[in-house]
């Protein structure tokens, strides 16, 4: 090949390279229509996501004191602080749902929650073996909550300071005659899942049988399920379960089986 024509060539493929867009990466913007109603969310897009073609995907539900309509504030703790201190942590997309205000995640918060995951995993380069769901407080039990109603779609999840049921009666979205019964039915439909659940000790807010309770009836059916309970702990057990690098590292080891 003459000279020239090899210059010519790859003047023209290092053209073409610079001319292609560079694919977003960060914390973006988005949002779903769900009856009628928009509801903001994020993706958080690692860097160099244009090398790989088998992300990995993360559904974080948020607790209660991030709901609102800013599409923001859900990021701001549990996992997006923990990517914002470390985003090598974390390599992964990661999807932040918000809850309107006064609004719990069962219903059409999770609708909304499960209608961008989706839209994510079209819009965006993933392994669909490879998605999990997580979430804290009020979010730990949105994570039971749409884990039981979508158990096919994810490779593991991780509760955190959640629940189930109330001491007193069943949830509203479950046919159950009482607490025992709805623990034991999340328990049935999700022991095919690898879970790690994680609270603390002394959580005033959450006490910490929301998780003892739904553990041991996992255990009782030879899930594949991790507790830990965090000493001297109270609510925010997120802080130290999102930041550790072996919940990272576990987490994101999983696949759908």
């Amino acid at each position: 090949m003459p000279q020239t024509v090899l210059i010519s060539l790859l003047l023209l493929a290092a053209v073409s390279a610079v001319s292609q867009p560079q694919p977003e990466t960060g914390f973006l913007n988005r949002s779903v229509h769900v009856n009628g109603m928009e509801y903001p969310y994020q993706v958080y897009v690692p860097s160099g996501y244009e090398s790989r073609t088998d992300w990995p995907v993360i559904l974080f539900l948020h607790g209660a004191g991030e709901r609102g309509s800013d599409g923001l504030a859900q990021t701001e703790v549990g996992i997006g602080s923990a990517i914002r201190r470390d985003p090598g942590l974390y390599r992964a997309v990661v999807v932040f749902p918000q809850v309107p205000d006064d609004r719990r995640w069962p219903g059409e918060a999770a609708e909304a929650a499960v209608t961008a995951l989706d839209a994510t995993l079209e819009e965006y380069a993933v392994d669909r073996d490879r998605v999990y769901l997580t979430g804290l407080s009020l979010g730990g039990n949105g994570t039971w909550y749409v884990a039981y109603q979508h158990p096919e779609k994810f490779a593991a999840i991780v509760p955190i300071c959640g629940w189930v049921t109330g001491r007193e009666q069943a949830p509203d979205w479950m046919d159950a005659a009482s607490p025992r019964e709805a623990v034991t039915a999340v328990a049935e439909r999700l022991q095919g899942l690898p879970i790690w659940v994680f609270h603390g000790e002394i959580d005033t807010v959450v006490p910490v049988e929301g998780s003892r309770t739904v553990v041991q009836a996992l255990r009782e059916l030879g899930a594949d399920v991790r507790y830990t309970e965090l000493p001297g702990t109270g609510h925010n057990a997120w802080d130290p379960a999102y930041r550790s690098p072996d919940l990272a590292a576990w987490l994101l080891s999983q696949k759908r089986r």
